[in-house]
């Protein structure tokens, strides 16, 4: 953490879920840098990914989509300075919000496999609370990688008119194939067992959490990111092995199985006509995951619903870590995008695109 940042807690009490079932207390983590300027207007909402938090504001961070500090901060693209930056830990994860690994407390137990079923919707649901606690009625931007990048598409399409700009990098408005599902998810954590059926104890799972992790991170680049600091192979493969195990001591299982049915039913392709806010999209050509093929596949849709929108494509071989890893191919179409006033905005869409 540095010195500007600083960190909160909302809380909203007995919170009705789309599923239909009631959480008794819906704790929304936090953490913001800079500061909120008197109009309540330069706020900026960063999300981040799946297994990540609000850490990935920072150098050093443990983000499996690759830190954005290259991207955020004092003179940078979202100029901290300028903007007050917003991150919370998301509903469902392992970073101070409520989630799997939160104590129940109707049983005084964590919730482990009992805790309720959540959609983006109730995601994003959460994080609206926690603004409307703030005063915050409209975002200078909501940016993101990854399940941040989805959530800022839920965002655009479930709230448009609180959005001035939409910064989605290596991800989709919709879960691709390349994206596990949850029940691949579970296979896995049931293979232990530690699992217990749902039902394991705070702390458990480690050395499978530990082999998920790398397996995500060399399937997401991590071999590339880390080649030039080390490299010797053997001495990179303890540091991914050294990553993966402080990930694992961090991160709650049930969070994993939670977070993967969240994105089950995601697709706001429908909804993109909803959209206000200008685009710009962010896609890495090594990404595996979230592959550059999905700017060819997107683009008609785009079009039709008739959003503003600019693709930039990262000339990587850092595959999903690409956006923060190599942040500086595309620090300055990002400052651009955040310079421009969102209104007139531009349809540049792919035949205009910007190779980094």
């Amino acid at each position: 953490m540095t010195e500007e940042s600083r960190r909160a807690v909302h809380q909203a009490t007995d919170v009705s879920l789309e599923s239909g079932e009631v959480l008794p207390l819906l704790a929304t983590a936090y953490t913001t840098l800079g500061e909120l300027n008197e109009e309540r207007s330069n706020a900026v909402l960063v999300l981040h990914g799946y297994t990540t938090g609000p850490a990935m504001l920072f150098p050093g961070s443990n983000a499996a989509e690759g830190s954005w500090s290259g991207l955020i901060g004092p003179g940078r693209a979202i100029d901290t300075e300028r903007y007050f930056v917003i991150c919370p830990n998301m509903l469902g994860s392992s970073y101070g919000s409520t989630g799997p690994g939160s104590i129940d407390p109707r049983t005084g137990r964590i919730y482990g496999i009992t805790f309720p079923r959540i959609t983006m919707g109730d995601i994003v649901a959460a994080q609206a609370r926690m603004l409307d606690s703030l005063g915050i009625e409209r975002l200078a931007a909501v940016a993101g990688p990854s399940f941040g990048a989805m959530q800022a598409f839920a965002w655009a399409t479930r709230y448009p008119k609180r959005v001035a700009r939409v910064v989605a990098a290596v991800g989709a408005p919709y879960r691709p194939q390349g994206v596990p599902r949850a029940r691949e998810v579970l296979a896995q954590l049931e293979r232990d067992p530690a699992w217990e059926r749902g039902r394991y104890q705070a702390g458990a799972l480690i050395g499978t959490l530990t082999q998920m992790r790398i397996a995500t991170l060399e399937r997401y680049g991590i071999e590339a990111e880390l080649a030039a600091r080390f490299p010797d192979p053997t001495r990179r493969r303890h540091e991914i092995e050294r990553l993966a195990g402080e990930w694992a001591r961090q991160f709650d299982p049930g969070a994993l199985v939670t977070l993967a049915r969240a994105l089950e039913a995601f697709d706001v392709r429908p909804q993109l006509a909803r959209m206000r806010a200008p685009l710009l999209y962010v896609l890495s050509r090594s990404d595996k995951t979230f592959p550059p093929t999905l700017a060819r596949e997107l683009a008609p849709l785009f079009d039709a619903a008739r959003v503003s929108w600019k693709y930039v494509e990262l000339a990587s071989d850092k595959g999903h870590l690409a956006s923060g890893a190599d942040s500086e191919l595309w620090a300055d179409e990002l400052a651009d995008f955040m310079r421009t006033p969102p209104l007139p905005a531009r349809a540049d869409g792919l035949g205009e695109s910007v190779q980094r």
